[in-house]
């Protein structure tokens, strides 16, 4: 018994000293300010590796973080962990499924332009992963989860913007809405309307995160004073059939509603549109999956 307890007592040792000497390597490294994928990926996994080793004494984590930083140096070829290689409970799989998948979908266009928030977003969709495997501290796990959102969010916005500087003239006055007989409200399109907060959603979802419930809230303090009326306006990506889509989009565009009636808005100063599959943000083939084109933008009219 007393040889048996001396080898688990030897392993466990092996086990802390190969988890500390990563670690230990990473943190005696100088990392400058990021310039590149790499460059961010390392300062993004250095962080969650310093607060694992430091504030929780989690010397597994820290192990997975400081490794991933320094295969950094080799590669830009660095992902998230796959979801078997957690083991998250049966009720949170599903969502870290789909996180997981909206961030591949996006890997190869975001590393070009948008590095920073693409080494966030992989970084901290492996802590959301982690400590829901843990599943105690969920003050850490909604900050992870927050972390991953606010990334893809801004990502997000970079390719949609790049897809839209890409458009030519013409192709802009294509993208004119149009008036039809499905739509909840007819709205005529204003030149000088401006459009002034996105919000997006998950494959087939029209429920709110609480980080897009926050850019709501932050919206309404930058402009609420300065709108009258409001146009929310629902689309999808191209997966599924046109009426199915539309019938999303006017879901989304009516819960973005009941959230702006939530926050003091007046409900007479808010028209709601559902667009579907109309007026793509980052131009698709049909029945494709796109995160950025899921999404609800919130105009003002007057």
């Amino acid at each position: 018994m007393k040889f048996k307890n001396l080898i688990s007592i030897i392993s466990i040792l092996i086990f802390l000293t190969g988890c500390s000497a990563s670690y230990k390597k990473l943190s005696k490294m100088e990392t400058n300010k990021p310039r590149n994928f790499q460059e961010h990926l390392l300062s993004e996994y250095k962080k969650r590796a310093t607060f694992e080793a430091e504030e929780m004494h989690d010397w597994n984590s820290a192990k997975l973080y400081s490794e991933k930083a320094l295969k950094s140096l080799e590669t830009d070829e660095i992902y998230p962990e796959e979801i078997s290689y957690w083991k998250l409970p049966k009720k949170n799989i599903k969502e870290i499924r789909t996180a997981y998948d909206n961030l591949m979908t996006i890997y190869n266009d975001a590393k070009k332009i948008d590095p920073l928030n693409l080494a966030k977003a992989i970084s901290s969709l492996d802590c959301w992963s982690e400590q829901q495997e843990e599943n105690w501290q969920t003050w850490d796990i909604n900050s992870c989860k927050n972390d991953f959102l606010n990334a893809m969010h801004n990502i997000y916005e970079k390719i949609s913007t790049q897809e839209n500087e890409q458009e030519t003239s013409s192709e802009k006055d294509n993208n004119l809405e149009k008036e039809t007989k499905n739509e909840v409200t007819i709205v005529t399109k204003n030149e000088n309307k401006e459009l002034l907060q996105i919000i997006y959603f998950d494959f087939d979802r029209f429920n709110l995160s609480e980080v897009s419930k926050d850019k709501i809230k932050k919206f309404l303090n930058n402009y609420g004073s300065v709108i009258s009326e409001y146009l929310v306006v629902g689309h999808t990506d191209t997966k599924g059939t046109n009426k199915y889509n539309l019938s999303l989009s006017i879901k989304r565009a009516e819960v973005v509603k009941e959230i702006l009636i939530n926050y003091g808005i007046k409900e007479n100063s808010i028209k709601i549109l559902g667009k579907g599959e109309e007026s793509l943000a980052v131009n698709t083939p049909d029945d494709t999956k796109q995160p950025a084109n899921r999404r609800v933008e919130i105009k003002k009219t007057n």
